[in-house]
């Protein structure tokens, strides 16, 4: 009868060192797994970022459509202003040596030449679930009007797949902080020259 008091105690003693091991590790294993896919979102986002910034380089407005994101990535091309010669050098500005040319430059080969541009609008470990984008207009507190966009993904999303509580743990810090749960790039409501909220 010791023998099996023994063992049953052994066997309580050994489930709840597992236990607490498992308790301790759990939030560790939750945020190394966050910070790879937080990586891999941001990643994209800056994609994005560039993207639209290279379209309104030509348009002088942001877009709120990926389709037509990509087709200007995949086809257009965006003008860069060139200077040939040095304005520190006063001989050659004297001689009429320096001067500006306007080049056109394939947006694909320049900006994304490693970067597969098909993707640019599905949000990574997600089996196909798409970045949220919109573009328009913001009015600024001197009455300039500015052009604005926005792409952003909750940790619903970005997160689907791990430790439940935890998703619900940080996304109850971003509403009591009065920031977005997820990962976002730009702002419809302030002018953020572009900046996402991880920065």
């Amino acid at each position: 009868m010791k023998r099996v008091v023994v063992v049953v105690l052994s066997l309580v003693v050994i489930g709840l060192a597992w236990w607490l091991v498992d308790s301790i590790m759990a939030p560790i294993r939750f945020n190394d797994a966050k910070d790879i896919r937080y990586a891999a979102v941001i990643a994209r986002l800056k994609n994005i970022r560039t993207a639209q910034e290279a379209y309104r380089s030509e348009f002088h407005k942001y877009t709120g459509s990926f389709d037509t994101l990509i087709r200007f990535i995949s086809t257009d091309s965006f003008r860069v202003v060139r200077q040939i010669g040095s304005l520190d050098d006063s001989a050659a500005v004297a001689e009429g040596r320096v001067y500006r040319d306007t080049i056109s430059v394939c947006v694909r080969d320049s900006l994304f030449k490693n970067i597969a541009i098909d993707s640019l609008r599905y949000i990574p470990y997600t089996d196909g679930k798409e970045f949220e984008m919109q573009a328009g207009e913001l009015s600024t507190g001197s009455k300039v009007i500015v052009q604005v966009f926005q792409a952003q993904a909750p940790n619903n999303f970005i997160l689907n797949g791990l430790d439940r509580q935890e998703i619900i743990n940080l996304n109850d810090v971003a509403k009591q902080l009065k920031r977005y749960p997820g990962l976002r790039v730009g702002s419809l409501t302030e002018a953020t020259n572009n900046a996402g909220n991880w920065e």
